[in-house]
């Protein structure tokens, strides 16, 4: 079975980039463009990995960490944080809220795609 991808970004460009690259790994991909959307689309169908963006609108990506790793039932999902916002401070207050990867922008696809199969093996195991 072809593991599930969900990304939640709100770029187009980015959406289709990571879409294509990722597909052509192996894995099946949905999107969606806000914070918010992420909650109903994880219960339509449970993703191997989360790939979040930080500015994202109606809910952050800062947010939509904090809310799934409350979650019991969405807790365990790996999320791989990208954002064009590198600070120092960033990249730690992701890691307290539990990222599993925190990747910024720009980024190259091979490292994306080294990191997803880092990640969803981690979760098949």
């Amino acid at each position: 079975m072809t593991k599930h991808i969900l990304i939640a970004e709100d770029e187009p460009y980015i959406v289709e980039s990571l879409g294509f690259v990722l597909t052509h790994a192996g894995y099946t991909v949905s999107a969606v463009r806000d914070g918010q959307a992420v909650f109903s689309a994880v219960s339509e169908q449970l993703p191997a990995l989360l790939i979040l963006d930080l500015m994202l609108p109606n809910k952050n990506g800062f947010e939509v960490l904090k809310q799934l790793r409350s979650d019991s039932q969405l807790k365990y999902i790996p999320v791989m944080m990208l954002t064009a916002k590198g600070q120092e401070q960033d990249k730690n207050t992701a890691e307290q809220l539990g990222v599993d990867a925190f990747m910024t922008k720009p980024f190259s696809n091979r490292e994306v795609v080294d990191c997803v199969h880092a990640l969803v093996s981690l979760d098949s195991s």
